[in-house]
């Protein structure tokens, strides 16, 4: 995977583990290793994605923009556990900060989990892949949907679709729920089912009170090592994890009624300027000035509408 280089911390006491897509993650110097570790640092970059490959040049603040956003939604939802830790310590009489200068803004400090290999992903309306199995078996994801709707329509009620997450370097796939209680247990999977549930109407709701629609998201979920409570981790709710539509333009009924605040924009630019069917198979193009800058002004814009400022 191209274009993933992440940030020596070591002269901060900080150890790379391993680099996602986005995300990177280090654990403490001195302990043995990522299993190990009670806390671990996590750092949203500035890569963009699309189409299983790292892109050119990243989006400035992207990174910052995805942190501020999960943090603000972990503060909404009270009451759900999460893996979000102290990011300082008292040392003697003064307060060290423990995230180190040059990931401020873009980084969280978080407990270790033992993970669940499953994303947990919720629709409220019918789009994206949904779309496109609906219209040939009239499901998603295996579960039956009335007739007669549309692409981008609300769903009757919001639907539990988890997927089984690969190893790094493969693609998730979608599984249904019997095949979770397989992986993890009847009492994890239906837990996990009905947690993500209650969080998507939760977040829905004050999505929608500013303006916002929340069609689908995924979320992630680890076991606290000490107490075996399920704890929600990773980012959650943000722009990479989650389709956010405006209300307003999605009411009026146009052609940009589906336009989502993420990376959109760059995806449609790739689709239109790179043949991915290529023989052999060629690396995707630079980014132009105005696709990276559109693409963080729809970034900047979901966190000014959600948060207010």
């Amino acid at each position: 995977m191209g274009g993933v280089n992440a940030i020596d911390l070591t002269a901060d006491g900080w150890t790379h583990a391993y680099s996602g897509k986005v995300r990177d993650l280090y654990f403490e110097t001195g302990t043995a290793d990522l299993a190990s570790a009670g806390r671990v640092l996590l750092v949203a970059s500035d890569r963009v994605s699309a189409f299983d490959h790292v892109l050119s040049p990243g989006i400035p603040g992207k990174g910052e923009l995805l942190t501020t956003l999960s943090l603000w939604w972990f503060d909404q939802l009270v009451g759900v556990p999460n893996h979000l830790v102290a990011d300082h310590e008292l040392r003697g009489d003064s307060v060290r900060d423990l995230i180190p200068d040059a990931v401020v803004g873009r980084a969280m400090l978080a407990r270790t989990l033992d993970m669940f290999p499953i994303e947990c992903v919720v629709r409220g309306y019918l789009v994206g892949s949904g779309w496109l199995e609906y219209q040939k078996s009239q499901t998603v994801c295996g579960i039956a949907l009335p007739a007669g709707l549309a692409n981008g329509d609300r769903l009757p009620e919001p639907i539990y679709t988890p997927a089984w997450k690969a190893p790094m370097g493969e693609h998730d796939e979608n599984i249904p729920f019997e095949r979770t209680v397989d992986l993890v247990g009847r009492g994890v999977a239906g837990a996990l089912r009905t947690l993500s549930l209650e969080v998507f109407s939760r977040a829905s709701a004050i999505a929608e009170s500013r303006g916002v629609i929340l069609a689908d998201t995924k979320f992630e979920f680890g076991a606290n090592r000490d107490t075996g409570v399920i704890t929600l981790a990773d980012e959650v709710l943000t722009s990479d994890s989650s389709r956010y539509w405006d209300a307003a333009t999605y009411a009026e009924g146009g052609p940009d009624r589906l336009a989502s605040f993420d990376k959109q924009i760059v995806r449609n630019w790739l689709s239109a300027n790179w043949d991915q069917r290529g023989v052999p198979p060629s690396l995707p193009p630079s980014l132009p000035p105005a696709i990276v800058e559109q693409t963080a002004a729809r970034y900047r814009e979901l966190i000014q509408r959600l948060t207010g400022s």
